[in-house]
């Protein structure tokens, strides 16, 4: 049973990666690439560092780097300092580079099978992929990179949402958005 489940999602995985590439190759984009732009799509501002695309991706720094340098150089991402502390450089998708993930993550292919789901099955697979998700990365020890909503640093305070860990007021965009400091 366990192997037929890996299978099934190193399948699904699998076919994934190949219909991103094939959506990537219209702009000379490798997967490395398309998977760093992706992932700038869907992270807050903890999150948005070069660093932090390194520790997702699980690749070298170096990889990374010259991926971003492409990202940046076909206008896709933009670099920004942080306004407080200027040592950090926050990494932006930009219009370009929203439009071409609009148009490619996920992939159409991939909707039209969800869309074969009844909302009921949707709902199931969204619960037991997160567990399953939860586990593996406990047994890892990797990041967690979660959602900042559910992370246990989230807290309600009478300015808004606030991250218990770094003190700050988070917006309604920050919390929806996946972060680097998540802890379940």
């Amino acid at each position: 049973m366990e192997n037929e489940l890996f299978n099934y999602l190193e399948r699904i995985a699998n076919l994934l990666r190949q219909e991103t590439r094939l959506e990537g190759q219209c702009l000379g984009l490798q997967p490395v690439q398309q998977e760093a732009l992706y992932y700038l799509s869907t992270c807050n501002r903890y999150s948005d560092t070069t660093l932090a695309v390194t520790e997702f991706l699980g690749l070298t720094k170096g990889t990374v780097s010259q991926s971003l340098k492409v990202l940046e150089n076909k206008a896709l991402i933009s670099r920004e300092k942080d306004n407080s502390d200027k040592r950090v450089t926050h990494l932006k998708v930009t219009a370009a580079g929203r439009e071409f993930l609009a148009h490619t993550c996920p992939p159409q292919k991939f909707n039209e099978a969800m869309a074969g789901l009844s909302a009921s099955e949707q709902d199931e697979t969204k619960v037991v992929l997160h567990k399953l998700l939860q586990k593996y990365q406990q047994a890892t020890g990797r990041t967690a990179f979660g959602v900042c909503r559910n992370c246990k640093f989230n807290q309600t305070a009478t300015e808004g949402i606030l991250c218990g860990l770094t003190q700050e007021t988070l917006s309604i965009t920050d919390v929806i958005l996946i972060c680097r400091e998540y802890e379940d």
